[in-house]
C-alpha cells in the first residue's frame, strides 16, 4: 500500500472529523513525500478532482463511508467494498482498514486533548497548548 494513499485517506478523515491536528499532520506527511499542492488541496473535493487514480479515489470513498453516519444503517455496503477491493488485494485492504481504525482510535484523544499541530508526539499535549487551542 503506498504511503501516499494512506496519507490521502487520513487527510480526508481529518477533514471529515474537523480535526486540525490530523489535517496538518497528514498535509505535512504528504509534502515530505513529495505530493503536489494540487493533489493535497484536492483531497477535500476528491470526487471530481482529475488528479487521482481510481484506486486513490477508492480510499477516501471508504473512509467517508465509515466516518459518515448513515440513517439507513449500513455504512459500507457490499457494492462499495467490492469497488474498493477491486483496486486492492487482501493485504492492501487490511492496510486501508487499519489506517481508518488508527484515525478512529486516535479521534477521541484529538478531539478532547486538542493536540498542538506540528509538535512531535509526546510534546503535543501540553497544558498550555490545551488552553490555547
Amino acid at each position: 500500500m503506498p504511503q501516499t494513499t494512506i496519507s490521502l485517506l487520513q487527510l480526508r478523515a481529518g477533514q471529515l472529523l474537523g480535526s486540525t491536528y490530523f489535517a496538518i499532520r497528514e498535509t505535512g506527511n504528504l509534502c515530505r513525500i513529495g505530493e503536489s499542492d494540487e493533489r493535497i488541496t484536492a483531497v477535500a473535493t476528491w470526487h471530481d478532482a482529475a488528479c487521482f487514480t481510481d484506486a486513490e479515489r477508492a480510499a477516501p470513498a471508504l473512509v467517508e463511508a465509515v466516518l459518515t453516519p448513515n440513517p439507513s444503517g449500513e455504512r459500507v455496503p457490499d457494492e462499495l467494498y467490492a469497488r474498493v477491493s477491486a483496486h486492492y488485494d487482501d493485504k492492501a485492504m487490511w492496510s486501508l482498514i487499519l489506517a481508518i481504525a488508527h484515525i478512529g482510535f486516535l479521534t477521541p484523544a484529538a478531539l478532547i486533548a486538542k493536540p498542538i499541530p506540528g509538535m512531535p508526539p509526546g510534546q503535543n499535549y501540553s497544558e498550555q497548548g490545551r488552553h490555547e487551542a
